[in-house]
């Protein structure tokens, strides 16, 4: 972990707040438009359900220039959250807008909640709850229902169980979910929700940590966080918030950069700790707080064949590359799926009246609907057990491969662009509850297959330790 990066304006407001018991933090970038509800709901949690506690709300900000943080600070004073809720708490809320800096000239969400760990860690809180900024769902009982299983059940870090649309959280249901299932044998539906809460133990351990990355210091966080608390044995359990309606994204425009940050953190961690996960085998039930949240998440719409033809573009410029990383009979038939993918797209749009490249209308008629797009290409299928073998394929050239990280990372982004098509054409007509099915299928797979995995890392191991050892489990190795 880098040295401290505090800047002395943050350290003295850290000596006039003196300490807290609990502490909601709220990373956020120009957010003006959502944060004032996210900072009402918090308020309210803090002095409903914690009354008797030293609270403080923090937001974290990256000096956005539409005024984010004039809007924290103006929004609604405690005084009016205890009139409406007719409580009347012990302690004072306290409340502080600050610009976080940079780590090692990096800045991003990771860099946000840095400067969050260490001023909990600093006012001693035994609880820190992160929300998002653009939450449009929160209420107060989501702070409750984040530190309740710290402060009365000795947990250490809650992640969030949502009631998410069948399109959303990609990232999650292809990749962090089934691997961290399958690695290290906790079934966390959300490793990457972006709200969660965390133990002063658990931040203090973070705090401590070396393998402090940039991607960390990006969106990489939150896989961070969730494995460092796994391969650490902290007690780890899962919190029901309900839907979470915020400013979603479609996979094919909007989540390339994530998906590298969030996976690159992945399969570094994974490098670096091979035997905090070679020897399990299987995996279990986290526990669940709260009641369940019958509720219907904001529709999404996906382009499909955008994501379609960014795979088959990928395969024309990356061919070579995955040969190299992915194992040849895997890799032949990704060829034959980005060429069939290639082959589908453009029939679609020709029929369709769009652009191939984009999904895009070409005379300025209206879009076409996720569903009558995934009809077009209805016949494209990429099988569950391809993607997840294509994966440890990867990870294990990660391991022991002479590509960096984010050139691998990014040359599975096209791969991942297909998976995903793939999956919203398979879920088109699935209820939300249907497609949730298949993402628990698709996870079983990856633990299905974790012996391919663990035969492959073995088999490089021994190779790399018959050439001299060099970088023989990189578990010494210090992360890139």
């Amino acid at each position: 972990m880098p040295s401290s990066a505090l800047t002395p304006a943050i350290k003295d407001e850290i000596a006039r707040l003196g300490c807290a018991d609990i502490m909601v933090g709220i990373p956020s970038y120009r957010n003006a438009a959502t944060i004032g509800h996210v900072v009402r709901a918090s308020q309210a949690g803090l002095v409903q359900f914690f009354p008797d506690l030293r609270p403080i709300l923090v937001n974290a900000d990256a000096g956005s220039p539409d005024g984010t943080q004039r809007v924290v600070v103006e929004t609604e004073p405690p005084g009016y959250v205890e009139q409406i809720l007719l409580v009347h708490p012990t302690n004072r809320l306290q409340r502080v807008s600050l610009t976080y800096p940079e780590v090692d000239g990096i800045g991003g969400k990771g860099a946000a909640l840095r400067t969050l760990f260490e001023m909990a860690a600093a006012l001693e809180a035994e609880a820190l709850v992160v929300v998002d900024s653009d939450l449009r769902s929160i209420v107060p009982e989501w702070i409750e229902l984040l530190a309740g299983p710290i402060l009365k059940g000795g947990y250490d870090y809650v992640t969030p169980l949502y009631a998410r649309h069948k399109y959303d959280g990609t990232i999650t249901n292809t990749v962090t979910y089934p691997v961290t299932r399958a690695l290290y044998g906790h079934r966390i539906r959300q490793p990457i929700g972006g709200d969660f809460g965390v133990s002063g133990d658990l931040i203090r351990h973070y705090l401590a940590q070396e393998s402090w990355t940039p991607d960390v210091s990006r969106f990489g966080i939150d896989i961070w966080m969730t494995t460092t608390a796994l391969i650490g044995g902290f007690a780890v359990c899962q919190t029901r918030l309900g839907a979470k309606i915020h400013d979603p994204k479609d996979p094919g425009s909007d989540l390339g950069p994530m998906f590298r940050q969030v996976v690159g953190t992945l399969m570094t961690m994974a490098r670096d700790n091979p035997d905090r996960w070679l020897t399990i085998s299987g995996s279990h039930d986290v526990p669940a707080y709260g009641f369940e949240r019958l509720v219907d998440p904001v529709p999404l719409e996906v382009n499909t064949l955008r994501l379609l033809s960014q795979f088959h573009a990928g395969s024309l410029t990356l061919a070579e590359t995955w040969g190299r990383l992915i194992a040849p009979d895997n890799c032949e038939r990704v060829l034959a799926l980005a060429a069939e993918a290639g082959e589908l797209a453009e029939a679609a749009a020709h029929r369709l009246g769009l652009s191939r490249q984009s999904g895009e209308g070409t005379s300025g008629g209206s879009m076409p609907s996720t569903d009558e797009l995934s009809d077009a290409v209805s016949a494209f299928h990429f099988p569950d057990d391809l993607w997840a073998r294509v994966f440890y394929d990867l990870l294990v050239a990660v391991g022991f491969g002479d590509v960096e990280v984010e050139r691998l990372v990014a040359a599975l982004v096209p791969i991942y662009f297909g998976r995903v098509g793939s999956l919203v054409i398979e879920n088109r007509r699935l209820s939300e509850e249907q497609a949730e099915e298949h993402v628990e299928r698709q996870a079983r797979e990856f633990e299905l297959r974790k012996p391919y995995l663990v035969e492959r890392w073995r088999a490089a191991e021994a190779a790399a330790a018959k050439a001299g050892g060099a970088g023989s489990t990189r578990s010494e190795e210090p992360a890139r």
